[in-house]
């Protein structure tokens, strides 16, 4: 009789042991039976997958969460709000770990709270289109939609990495600009990216072939619950009553022992005496007898200005020179006088960044997403294909080459730019400002181009209450 009751207890210890572990509520011990409705970072949750993204939001996303608010400003808003977005699929994964898979037509409102934090993230970069920050708002807004991974089947893994590549565009410009500005943002780029890395990894180690539900789970409708506010990075603590300001010791102000308003007053009592001091006017002071002191003032000479020192970026390379591979970026820096650089099997979601060189020549092998040339002198670059655009910046006298298909190149802040187009990239669109002796060569059938002036002067007109801008053609 023992041994039946020792059996009977030893299964029934067995089978609550497996009814936590799918999540049934009011079956736990201690305080988590008096508050089982409520999904908090500090319950346990033994479900690998959770744990793993408990270690995501601990570690690269809140690597990035704080770099995010040291810069600040709208960059601090928006990833207030993508961690909000993270939280909530935190809170999304939990109730996966304790339901069933639910049905087709009950998918969309179980994935309704994940869409509607995406959305947010997106309309708020539309909101502030000018932002000082509009560019680091754009690789936020072009690569949340990742979190959609939930919904993907069979291979979410391979969209998570797709969505992170989209904001490659934008990523480029914030590195462009702020390189040499301020390196904070250099590190934000780094930190953004290694969060959708990360969250790749992620998904392909624990969501293989989707989003991985308890097959003895609940009913995924009864289980959904709101993340709570207290999941996910920490805020920072709020800051503490400001001390009192210093005492300062007040003297009362001592009147001067003689302010000339004792002579004031003196004066003023002479009455018509007061006049006894002034001036004769004499005729040499008199304009209406002087013509000379009629004349107006003489017209402003400009002073011939010293000669203009040259910028920094019209000068040679300055720093060590730089070629590699960092994540999905081609870095070429620094080099000079190497006609023979070469980059090997470059691959659609790769950029080449090439930056203050001078008298080389690049050729790019494959066919890549971006070419940038910056502040280079009396450079080329020639490539096969790009799937975005090719920009050159801030450069004098180069050259680039397409051998395949060029969508888009834009010239800006450029003396001097030769582009030689395929006969597969005669529908390229061309962008200039701010650059002069711009010529754009057009294949013929026998191998030889035509060169084409990009315009350089334009005539606008007043057409009522717009302007009309045409080109302005010289003659000869």
């Amino acid at each position: 009789m023992a041994g039946e009751l020792a059996a009977l207890v030893a299964r029934l210890e067995t089978a609550v042991d497996r009814l936590e572990k799918a999540g049934v509520p009011g079956l736990a011990g201690g305080a988590r039976s008096g508050n089982a409705s409520s999904q908090t970072p500090d319950e346990e949750c033994t479900v690998p997958f959770v744990l793993a993204y408990d270690d995501l939001l601990s570690g690269p996303f809140k690597t990035f969460f704080d770099c995010s608010m040291k810069i600040g400003g709208d960059v601090a808003s928006i990833a207030k709000m993508v961690q909000s977005t993270f939280i909530n699929q935190r809170a999304f994964l939990v109730t996966a770990s304790k339901s069933q898979r639910p049905l087709d037509t009950e998918l969309p409102q179980v994935l309704e709270p994940t869409g509607k934090k995406i959305q947010e993230v997106i309309a708020f970069r539309e909101s502030k289109r000018q932002s000082p920050f509009f560019n680091h708002l754009s690789a936020i807004s072009e690569s949340i939609p990742g979190l959609s991974w939930v919904a993907v089947t069979p291979a979410p893994a391979p969209y998570v990495k797709e969505m992170g590549d989209s904001a490659v565009f934008y990523t480029n410009r914030v590195l462009k600009e702020y390189r040499e500005k301020d390196k904070i943002h250099v590190e934000w780029v780094q930190n953004w990216n290694n969060v959708f890395k990360e969250l790749q990894e992620y998904v392909k180690k624990h969501h293989t072939t989707g989003l991985s539900w308890n097959t003895r789970g609940g009913n995924a409708m009864a289980n959904l619950k709101p993340a709570p506010a207290n999941c996910g990075v920490p805020p920072p603590p709020p800051p503490g009553i400001p001390p009192p300001p210093p005492m300062v010791k007040l003297e009362p102000k001592v009147a001067a022992a003689d302010d000339g308003r004792s002579a004031l007053f003196d004066s003023i009592n002479k009455g018509t005496a007061i006049t006894s001091g002034l001036k004769k006017v004499t005729d040499d002071m008199k304009t209406h007898k002087n013509p000379s002191l009629r004349e107006g003032p003489k017209p402003f000479v400009k002073q011939s200005s010293p000669p203009n020192r040259a910028s920094p970026h019209r000068d040679g390379p300055t720093g060590p020179p730089k070629f590699a591979l960092e994540g999905k970026k081609w870095f070429i820096e620094y080099q000079s006088d190497k006609p023979d650089l070469i980059v090997k099997d470059g691959k659609m979601d790769q950029s080449i960044y090439i930056f203050r060189c001078q008298n080389v020549v690049v050729q790019i092998k494959g066919k890549v997403n971006s070419v940038i040339l910056d502040s280079c002198k009396k450079s080329a670059v020639v490539f096969e294909n790009l799937v975005s655009s090719a920009e050159v910046v801030n450069c004098q006298s180069c050259k680039v080459q397409v051998m395949g298909v060029m969508p888009t190149i834009s010239i800006e802040k450029t003396d001097g730019c030769q582009v030689y187009l395929s006969k597969d990239s005669l529908k390229t669109e061309i962008v200039t400002a701010k650059s002069t002796e711009m010529n754009i060569l057009i294949p013929k059938d026998d191998g030889d181009f035509v060169e084409c002036p990009v315009p350089e002067q334009f005539k606008t007109v007043i057409n009522g209450f717009s302007l009309t801008t045409t080109c302005s053609e010289k003659a000869g």
